[in-house]
């Protein structure tokens, strides 16, 4: 029994180290793991404002790649009213357009004393108009009377005529050549004119006397960078998307609480910037809705490999216990073999060696040790022959018609001889007869007293066998007055080889015994169960069909 502690108590710290390591290892694993995620979800925080950016400017790169260069498609006869259908369609679709200034101006070869001049050519202004939405959203215009003195026509005014200075007229200008002549971009605005073509280039170059004059339009857009529509694509990442101005900076405070990010504005909105902001405890959020599924598969990792562990652990057990159960087995079947062959081997010896002639007596004596130990091999023989093949299914019930006070009294007068101080008593109640297998059940019959009396104190050595009959079942009550059966073993009594360890079975038992009954009650389609309280007594419940 030591040694089996120490065994026990081995195999459970090798466990608890087991579960010890394991569970470190995943405490390890789930905080790299959540610190990994920590920085990833930092890294997007900081990686991602890009494509906010780009999908907040995508309005602003199609007013400008788009909407402006629909200018040229009107090949300089923009009108008042066609100039005012154009502005309002981008006060329209692009909110942050706050005022389109129009100029429609002139360009030709010769000056007629009121037109500017712009490096040898003339460029006269014919109309000006600002344009701008009022509160309903309709367009209002007024004359611009200072276009003459603008410095954004004024600058256009010059590009135009230096490009017509230098002009190369043969060849085609690429749209990259003339996008720095048609484009200026100031913080807040951006202008654009539609350049002469290649016909007026060259009539403009030309030293014809012949008087040329060309339409041509300019519009300057002014922006207002607090009209954006600030797209955030990202919501899990940046709890609050702002447009600031590049000087803007935040509190001390704002730092320590929260994690920030700022990108600036191409274009037009240069003098301003994204400024994205989320507080630690948004972030950390985030980072645990992140953390989730990666921890979930980290955890269900680890119940797998508890899980295997379990299992080669169950296995190991279930291993050990059937070799005990193999090594119980073998050296109790060899004592159950060895007790009646010594007896015989005693017996036989004494008849041949004995130096003078034996009586009648003797040899009776001597004949009925020789016949009751040869009994005691043939039966143990059968028992474990038939427990062989009820596993094998190799036996098939014959049905008799069974009287069952007879059937009865007959193993209690048979077990009165052998046990005269077994004290047996039997009730039938409800049934008088059934078909059955008389073998068989006389097998069980003499399992269960022959358990009885064994397993009881010398002084209540007592079994009282209750017999009733239902309307499709038999019920046979076996109640003894024993040692019983402790709660954990209840279990286990039914299994093969199995002993409960007690001073009454270190004298011969194989463990067959409960096993062998609860096989042929299986065979015979009923059910065995026990109830049983130590040191009172147990009842066991066999219940047959008709």
């Amino acid at each position: 029994m030591t040694k089996q502690k120490y065994i026990y108590r081995k195999n459970l710290l090798l466990i608890i180290a087991f579960i010890v390591l394991l569970s470190g290892i995943l405490a390890a694993a789930l905080l790299i793991t959540f610190g990994l995620t920590r920085k990833f979800v930092e890294s997007e925080f900081s990686t991602r404002t890009i494509a906010v950016m780009e999908r907040t400017m995508r309005p602003y790169d199609d007013l400008f790649r788009n909407k402006i260069p629909e200018i040229n498609n009107y090949r300089g006869f923009f009108t008042k009213k066609s100039a005012s259908e154009y502005a309002d369609s981008v006060f329209s679709d692009y909110p942050f357009v706050k005022r389109v200034d129009f100029y429609h101006f002139t360009i030709s070869n010769h000056t007629n004393g009121h037109s500017a001049k712009a490096e040898g050519k003339d460029i006269a202004i014919s109309s000006a108009y600002h344009f701008s939405p009022d509160s309903g959203g309709k367009i209002k215009s007024s004359p611009n009377v200072e276009a003459k003195s603008s410095d954004d026509f004024k600058l256009m005014k010059a590009k135009v005529g230096g490009f017509i200075k230098t002009a190369d007229t043969s060849r085609l200008y690429s749209v990259e050549e003339t996008y720095g002549i048609s484009y200026d971009i100031k913080p807040g605005k951006i202008s654009y004119l539609n350049i002469p073509r290649l016909e007026e280039l060259k009539d403009l170059l030309s030293n014809t006397s012949t008087l040329s004059v060309y339409q041509h339009d300019m519009m300057t857009f002014y922006l207002d960078p607090n009209k954006l529509v600030i797209r955030n694509t990202r919501p899990e990442l940046y709890q609050k998307i702002s447009i600031k101005q590049i000087i803007y900076d935040p509190l001390q405070d704002d730092n320590d609480q929260n994690l920030f990010r700022e990108i600036p504005l191409p274009g037009a909105f240069s003098e301003y910037k994204l400024y994205f902001q989320s507080s630690k405890a948004f972030i950390t959020a985030e980072v645990i809705r992140n953390f989730l599924p990666i921890g979930a598969a980290v955890l269900v990792v680890y119940l797998f490999i508890v899980c295997i562990g379990w299992l080669i652990y169950r296995n190991l057990n279930v291993n050990h216990k059937l070799f005990k159960l193999q090594y119980d087995f073998i050296n109790n079947f060899t004592h159950e073999f060895k007790t009646p062959v010594s007896v015989i081997k005693i017996a036989g010896s004494n008849l041949r060696n004995a130096e003078t002639a034996i009586t009648e007596r003797q040899q009776r004596h001597y004949g009925k040790i020789l016949d009751e130990e040869a009994d005691k091999l043939n039966d143990l023989m059968n028992r474990l022959l038939s427990f062989t093949q009820l596993e094998n299914k190799s036996i098939q019930i014959k049905k008799e018609e069974i009287v069952l006070d007879e059937f009865v009294q007959k193993y209690i007068d048979t077990f009165k001889i052998k046990y005269p101080k077994f004290k047996l008593t039997c009730r039938i109640k409800n049934v008088g007869s059934f078909e059955s297998d008389p073998v068989l059940l006389g097998s069980i019959f003499q399992n269960m007293i022959e358990n009885a009396y064994k397993y009881s104190p010398p002084d209540r050595k007592e079994l009282n066998i209750d017999i009733e009959g239902t309307k499709k079942d038999i019920v046979f009550l076996f109640t003894d007055k024993g040692i019983g059966i402790p709660k954990n073993e209840i279990d286990n009594i039914f299994k093969k080889f199995y002993r409960i360890e007690s001073q009454y079975n270190q004298n011969g038992s194989v463990g067959l015994g409960l096993a062998f009954c609860k096989e042929l009650v299986n065979f015979m389609n009923g059910e065995i169960s026990v109830k049983s309280k130590l040191n009172q007594g147990s009842e066991f419940k066999i219940v047959l069909p008709y």
